[in-house]
């Protein structure tokens, strides 16, 4: 046999370290993208968090303005799967701070199930994922990854302790701005609270479908996801999402003009039933979502973002 050379790397040997990439001893077969003992993590976290989707959709398929949460997961993962090009140049690097927001994530899950709160259970499972990336991939991953893990908050819904109160005021401020503008054109209509009076003894109340809540949680979504997408700047950002609020409102309060006009034509339970009345619902949403549009085709035509780049910083 010939000799081991003195001087391995002169004589064309590369001493291999073990746990280098190339080595098939240390680096493990990867099925798209993680090794065997991290999809048994990924699926071991689906499996403790089965009941926590079962209590979301329960509440996805009972609340009208909440049943986008379907569509939340997989908006996230395809704005995920638009990093391709950027994860694999990104250190890999396993962190174990993802093991205590792991832990914390577990102790918000138990306190969920324990309470019978899907929202502490949906925040759970958010918290679990940027957990899992932070502990299998690092900083710089979950960094890259922040916008469709920070998407998943919008499956989660509100409490209702907190949205009702909300609600409230929203139909009272769209049953007061509905009764003002009505009797600015000389329209005979008067308010007692959220119920609208017309002639003839004729009432409708402003219920929860027209306080503008199913707007605003349904447009706020696709206003995060447009201001991440079609907009550059962290100010146009906020311009556009800030938007949502007024635009639903203002579509809304379209809904419940026409329909109080509907129904001193037609009678109350021709404008407030049937297929007519769902159109003009479906008709405001879709009159919000263009304005939307419409708010960053005009940032773009009255400052380009060209010229936004060209203006000297204050």
């Amino acid at each position: 046999m010939a000799p081991w050379p003195e001087d391995s790397s002169r004589a064309g040997y590369a001493p291999r370290v073990v746990g280098e990439p190339g080595n098939p001893r240390a680096t493990p077969r990867r099925f798209g993208g993680l090794a065997p003992s991290e999809w048994l993590l990924v699926m071991a976290l689906t499996f403790v968090f089965v009941p926590a989707f079962s209590s979301l959709s329960s509440v996805w398929s009972s609340v009208d303005y909440l049943s986008h949460g379907y569509l939340v997961p997989v908006v996230a993962l395809w704005a995920a799967t638009g990093k391709r090009a950027v994860l694999p140049r990104l250190p890999q690097r396993r962190d174990l701070r993802g093991l205590g927001a792991m832990a914390a994530s577990f102790a918000l899950y138990l306190g969920g199930l324990a309470f019978e709160w899907p929202a502490l259970q949906g925040l759970a499972v958010v918290l679990a994922v940027a957990a899992a990336v932070l502990y299998l991939r690092g900083p710089d991953w979950l960094r890259a990854l922040a916008f469709p893990i920070g998407f998943l908050v919008f499956m989660v819904p509100v409490p209702e302790p907190i949205l009702n109160p909300v609600i409230v005021q929203l139909q009272l401020l769209v049953s007061q701005s509905g009764v003002w503008l009505l009797q600015v054109v000389g329209f005979p209509v008067l308010r007692v609270g959220n119920v609208i009076e017309l002639p003839g003894g004729v009432t409708l109340f402003v219920a929860e479908a027209c306080s503008g809540i199913t707007s605003v949680v349904t447009l706020l979504p696709l206003g995060v996801f447009l201001a991440y997408f079609t907009e550059r700047t962290l100010a146009r950002r906020i311009v556009l999402v800030a938007s949502v609020v007024p635009l639903a409102m203002a579509g809304n309060l379209v809904r419940v003009i026409a329909t109080v006009v509907a129904a001193h034509e037609v009678g109350s339970e021709a404008a407030t039933e049937g297929a007519a009345h769902e159109a003009v619902g479906l008709a405001s949403y879709v009159l919000g979502c263009l304005a939307l549009l419409s708010v960053g085709w005009l940032m773009r035509v009255l400052v380009p973002p060209a010229a936004e780049r060209r203006r000297p910083a204050a």
